[in-house]
């Protein structure tokens, strides 16, 4: 089947879990996720299923938020809760102005050192096998954008926040960075993801509610996100059959209807996604993505 899924991530599961256990629910090996979301995190995980996954590029810069929270005293090597203790633990006596004042300078662009233990890719190996082998991990900063960081309790030592950050960005770098800040250590302790680009909770579907329906193709089509609804910023159009031939031979075609949009999706059916296109000029347009 062709399609896109979000599902509620559970704690304690690997991104990749998640794609295998839909890939027995659907019968479909062709799965891809947006934006991996650690083991201990939870929250919204889009997946793209079948010829959709050639739609992954289109996404590649939605911004994601998040709600966590963030213990001080230590850090560890992973900067999250699964790490070692690095250095020593203290007993930080913070306040709650203290720590906004803190979390208030990482808003904005900034340059951000991505966290050894992470999927960033070395020479094409993941930087956390290099990590865990105890080689030498030469990460290079990334520039990333956040556009809130709002500390919004303090219980003890630990804080609870909501963020709104750029794609590529590191939330637990965030609170690696926020503990070195205030001099105490810190690290994240537990991370739900709430939005990925036009994606929320109330989009989400949990693996236990999709499990029933393994192998029922028809009943999962009508729970995955319907196409019209996909890549907002971009106009639908149905095309017909000529139309379709052209661009399946990857041949321009007027689409009369738009004179100023740079890309529009193109159906075969009310629901069925044949292809992205973009236009060259006026009313032409070039097939740049096709699914048919």
């Amino acid at each position: 089947m062709n399609g896109l899924f979000v599902i509620d991530k559970p704690s304690g599961i690997t991104s990749h879990d998640v794609v295998a256990r839909l890939r027995r629910i659907t019968g479909e090996k062709s799965i891809g996720h947006l934006g991996t979301l650690d083991p201990m995190a939870t929250g919204v995980l889009p997946l793209l299923v079948g010829r959709y996954t050639r739609l992954a590029q289109y996404f590649n810069a939605a911004e994601k938020s998040y709600s966590g929270t963030i213990r001080f005293g230590f850090a560890t090597d992973t900067y999250d809760a699964e790490g070692e203790l690095v250095g020593q633990q203290t007993t930080p006596h913070l306040t709650i102005d203290e720590i906004r004042t803190a979390a208030f300078r990482f808003n904005g662009e900034l340059q951000q050192m991505p966290p050894r233990y992470s999927a960033k890719k070395i020479a094409g190996t993941p930087a956390y096998k290099f990590a865990r082998e105890g080689k030498p991990v030469e990460l290079k900063p990334a520039t990333v954008r956040i556009d809130t960081f709002e500390i919004t309790t303090l219980k003890g030592d630990t804080a609870a926040f909501t963020m709104r950050i750029s794609a590529g960005g590191y939330v637990r770098s965030v609170a690696h960075e926020l503990g070195t800040a205030l001099g105490c250590g810190a690290h994240l302790t537990s991370l739900r993801r709430t939005h990925a680009g036009p994606f929320t909770l109330a989009d989400a579907h949990t693996l236990d509610e999709l499990q029933p329906l393994a192998g029922d193709l028809k009943a999962l089509t009508q729970i995955s996100v319907h196409p019209r609804t996909l890549l907002p910023d971009m106009p639908s159009v149905t095309a017909s059959l000529e139309t379709q031939g052209r661009m399946r031979n990857g041949m321009q075609t007027n689409l009369p209807e738009f004179s100023t949009a740079s890309r529009v999706k193109v159906f075969a059916t009310q629901r069925e996604l044949f292809a992205i296109a973009q236009r060259v000029a006026g009313t032409l347009f070039q097939p740049i993505t096709v699914m048919g």
